[in-house]
């Protein structure tokens, strides 16, 4: 059990995580002017809520990425729920998200 949470954690800040490579990513799905893109991960037996959301502004593309901790059976319904968060993250935070970078 501590091995696969410190994988886990490792994963989140970058330090590794899963030995299998990334799955390919889902096709991007447009909504409000943004497009989101999912890249959910293999972790074990199941598979990590990740993706991107990018904008094109007038100097240039921005890329806003995100992890959550929810695992799922299957790597279409990882995918699913990544376009749900993104479409959250967009509703209540619009360009905000991008001005960290």
């Amino acid at each position: 059990m501590a091995g696969k949470l410190t994988g886990f954690l490792r994963g989140l800040v970058g330090g590794g995580g899963s030995d299998e490579a990334p799955a390919p990513s889902a096709s991007a799905v447009d909504y409000k002017g943004y497009s989101i893109r999912p890249a959910s991960r293999k972790e074990g037996a199941q598979w990590l809520t990740v993706g991107y959301i990018v904008k094109e502004f007038e100097d240039g593309p921005k890329e806003h990425h995100f992890i959550r901790a929810d695992m799922h059976p299957s790597k279409d319904v990882a995918d699913d729920c990544v376009v749900n968060k993104a479409m959250r993250i967009i509703d209540e935070r619009g360009d905000k998200m991008f001005e960290d970078q």
